[in-house]
């Protein structure tokens, strides 16, 4: 809609993301940090850091990433007043825009268990659940 645009994030939209994401995402591990997580996104790929403004404000993210073999989104967060406008839909879209343009054949997401409100977003938008394990390893 003429209301709401998506952009590349800027470093002046720190403080507004690092507030959805909280809000969003309250049961993020200490170790996600927003304001950790963004500066780190800054330094790889940040063109693929993606917000959505409404008004002036930060209504949504997606963050997506290419390793030359499969791209993966993160953040995808929308701010719980602005849900089921399509602002979801039109990150997604950048994300995959953006990747396709980076040379990406596959995009492959995680949601956590027990989210079926993301699975069903997903699924929306032409995803499918694939029969995986999900492993991760924290360095210290």
């Amino acid at each position: 809609s003429p209301l709401m645009k998506v952009r590349v994030f800027a470093e002046s939209d720190t403080e507004a993301v690092s507030a959805l994401w909280r809000q969003v995402f309250p049961d993020n591990p200490a170790h996600n940090r927003p304001e950790d997580d963004i500066a780190r996104k800054l330094k790889v790929q940040p063109e693929l850091f993606y917000v959505a403004e409404s008004k002036a404000r930060i209504v949504g993210t997606a963050m997506g990433g290419y390793d030359g073999h499969r791209g993966w989104v993160y953040y995808v967060a929308v701010d719980p007043g602005y849900r089921r406008r399509g602002i979801g839909k039109a990150l997604m879209k950048a994300v995959e825009a953006g990747l396709k343009a980076s040379g990406c054949s596959k995009l492959n997401l995680q949601v956590r268990e027990g989210n079926e409100e993301a699975v069903e977003f997903y699924t929306r938008l032409g995803y499918n659940v694939e029969p995986r394990v999900s492993m991760g390893k924290h360095f210290e």
